[in-house]
């Protein structure tokens, strides 16, 4: 049986106009954002709501690295889905790769590889996650 860590979460996304540019592509900088609620959502899947993580723990996530190849453009009413799997977790930052594709027909438009750290809320200094938080996200392999 693969582990929780080997599987893609996904999150489907709909192209609105006002994520395309005047030549009706989604803008490349909206890909960011789909990553990050990609993301979120992958979080939010292990009971992990951001908001309560900030005020119970006095933690966040701050993205540190990301890599992106855009190989196909996306286009207006487009039903896409953003994929997002843990490959690597340490004590204070984690490592996920993320692919958005096109759900109509499965073909890769983005491929990303993304480092998040937890940092301190208020000095937004890295800090250890604490074992609960750890043991929600189950370790991944390279």
């Amino acid at each position: 049986m693969e582990s929780l860590a080997n599987q893609w979460h996904e999150w489907p996304i709909r192209i609105y106009y006002e994520d395309t540019d005047a030549e009706g592509v989604v803008y490349f900088a909206n890909y960011l954002k789909f990553m990050e609620r990609g993301r979120t959502e992958w979080l939010r899947s292990r009971g992990i709501e951001q908001d309560a993580l900030r005020e119970d723990d006095g933690i966040c996530f701050v993205v540190t690295e990301t890599d992106l190849r855009f190989r196909r453009p996306a286009r207006f009413n487009d039903q896409l889905v953003v994929c997002t799997r843990l490959t690597q977790l340490g004590r204070a930052r984690f490592k996920l790769d993320q692919n958005i594709h096109r759900l109509q027909d499965r073909e890769m438009l983005v491929t990303s590889c993304c480092v998040a750290a937890s940092v301190s809320a208020d000095k937004l200094m890295p800090v250890r996650m604490p074992a609960g938080l750890r043991a929600a996200l189950p370790e991944g392999k390279e």
